[in-house]
């Protein structure tokens, strides 16, 4: 398989987006990921632009990679000085990273009109830069930055540019779309002459999302030559973000035959992605491609049964491929065979024809009226069914909570505070808590108090939290839906309540969400 060469900004580019703040502690375990999955190299910031940089750096330092070259990021020297006294050179090489990826322009008008210098000093920065580090013994990339505006400006002066640096002894020249405003014909077009200029040189991509192609364009990129590819792995990035690394990577080897990781790694990808979402704080939709949960989530009653026949007739690859799982969500428009799949995995006896699929469907259609909606809830879900068949006994019982919301006027502060008790097999625990609102709260008293029964609750810690307003008309007496996403650290799952109390919908979802993970456990 030919090898294309993965070049991982999520730690410098993508922390430019909007939201994205990550601490020198998420930097590090962020690194550790990628790492494990064997991604090249790993741009991890400019040592020059910031003391978090500094101390990223200073930690990296201490860990063993077994995969990746950790690359610093920086410009070509500043105009009309020595190479040797620009401040931002002397902080890349102390970095003492084995790669270092150093922007240029090549966009005649930002050398003119932004940058202010000649062009011909543009070239010598440029060639002065790579050089010096070369010499430093240090892999350079070099970033040519807005490189298809300016080749769409001047194609000549653009070409120049990365001659500079192929005669300096870049590795690889990574033609940018800084501002993603280009077309997957036009970035073909160009990447296939830039190729023909420099056909011994690894030619990269850099592409930014603004117009939605982001993903395209570096596909059609690789199809006009291109080997190093760089992006963030779940698309952060300033604006409309970067390319998103982990729908290109299975893209290209999975769909098109290339090497971009190790084989036995594609089936990481989905929990990589997963894990780089949660220690970035930010929910992955879950509609991206591959990996996100609706990935290869079926509804519609036609479709499901299409895939039960045959998978391929409604996946374009199996779910497996990058370590996802097949989903069928439940609603009115599942149709009996969907929920059927569903149920014969808690009772593999019933049919289609069984009295109690009829019961099950009765149910659900009896709770969607009230307001339930399980298509994002199949946990709850699952314990309906076990309920109709009778094979749901609770593990605890709710006697009786209070929640109380406090403003003291002294501070102009609210805190909030909950007191629960709970029973298990005729054992009895009440306790409190506080919290930051009063769900917080609930949550931390029920699970303080089931943990004396339940040690193994310890592990468990909600994800997400969502509410939504059923019939907007009714104002503030409108029934709500709580949706509560849980993990236990190895696996996710979802719950739902519904009232027109908020906390009462909130405690439904709670005490779902914990039962489903206390008769999960093999006993």
């Amino acid at each position: 398989m030919n090898k294309i060469f993965i070049f991982d900004s999520t730690l410098r580019d993508g922390a430019q987006g909007e939201g994205i703040s990550f601490s020198v502690g998420d930097k590090l375990k962020i690194v550790e990921l990628l790492d494990s999955i064997g991604i090249e190299y790993i741009e991890a910031g400019n040592p020059g632009s910031n003391s978090k940089d500094l101390e990223f750096f200073s930690e990296v330092k201490k860990m063993n990679l077994k995969n990746s070259k950790l690359t610093a990021f920086g410009s070509t020297r500043r105009k009309n000085i020595k190479i040797e006294d620009d401040a931002n050179i002397k902080a890349l090489l102390s970095a003492d990273t084995p790669a270092i990826a150093i922007f240029g322009k090549s966009w005649d008008f930002h050398v003119t009109d932004i940058i202010r210098t000649s062009l011909e000093e543009n070239l010598k920065m440029i060639e002065d830069t790579v050089s010096y580090l070369v010499k430093k013994d240090k892999e350079v990339i070099y970033d040519a930055e807005h490189f298809f505006d300016g080749y769409k400006a001047n194609p000549d002066y653009a070409l120049e540019t990365l001659n500079s640096a192929v005669k300096a002894g870049a590795s690889v020249l990574s033609l940018c779309d800084t501002n993603g405003g280009t077309f997957p014909d036009e970035i073909s077009t160009i990447c296939e002459k830039v190729k023909e200029r420099f056909p011994d040189t690894i030619i990269g991509i850099h592409c930014h999302n603004d117009t939605g192609m982001a993903v395209a364009n570096s596909i059609f990129a690789v199809k006009s030559g291109v080997r190093h590819i760089q992006g963030t792995f779940l698309g952060f990035g300033e604006r409309c973000g970067n390319a998103n690394l982990s729908t290109i990577i299975a893209n290209l080897q999975v769909k098109l035959g290339y090497n971009c990781i190790d084989e036995k790694n594609m089936e990481k990808l989905t929990d990589i992605a997963k894990k780089i979402s949660e220690i970035s704080n930010v929910i992955m939709p879950n509609n991206t491609p591959y990996v996100g949960n609706s990935a290869f989530a079926h509804k519609g009653g036609m479709h499901i049964d299409g895939v039960n026949k045959a998978s391929h007739s409604f996946e374009h690859t199996p779910p497996e491929s990058v370590g996802n799982r097949r989903r069928f969500l439940m609603s009115e428009v599942s149709g009996r065979g969907s929920i059927l799949s569903s149920v014969q995995k808690i009772d593999p006896s019933i049919t289609k024809d069984s009295p109690e699929a009829q019961e099950i469907i009765d149910e659900l259609k009896r709770l969607e009226h009230q307001g339930y909606h399980y298509e994002g809830a199949e946990s709850s879900f699952e314990l309906v069914v076990m309920k109709v068949l009778g094979r749901y006994k609770p593990k605890f019982n709710i006697d009786f909570f209070k929640t109380i919301v406090e403003n003291d006027i002294t501070t102009d502060g609210f805190s909030s505070s909950s007191m629960i008790k709970v029973s298990v097999e005729g054992k009895e625990e009440i306790t409190a808590a506080q919290g930051k609102g009063p769900v917080d709260a609930l949550d931390k008293a029920l699970r303080k108090a089931l943990e004396v029964f339940y040690p193994v609750l310890k592990d468990v810690y909600l994800t997400d939290y969502k509410v939504r307003v059923l019939d907007t008309e009714d104002t503030t007496s409108a029934m709500v839906r709580v949706l509560i996403e849980s993990t236990d650290g190895k696996r996710r799952w979802t719950t739902i309540g519904i009232s027109y109390d908020i906390i009462e919908a909130s405690l439904i979802a709670l005490k779902d969400s914990i039962e489903y993970k206390l008769i999960s456990i093999k006993d």
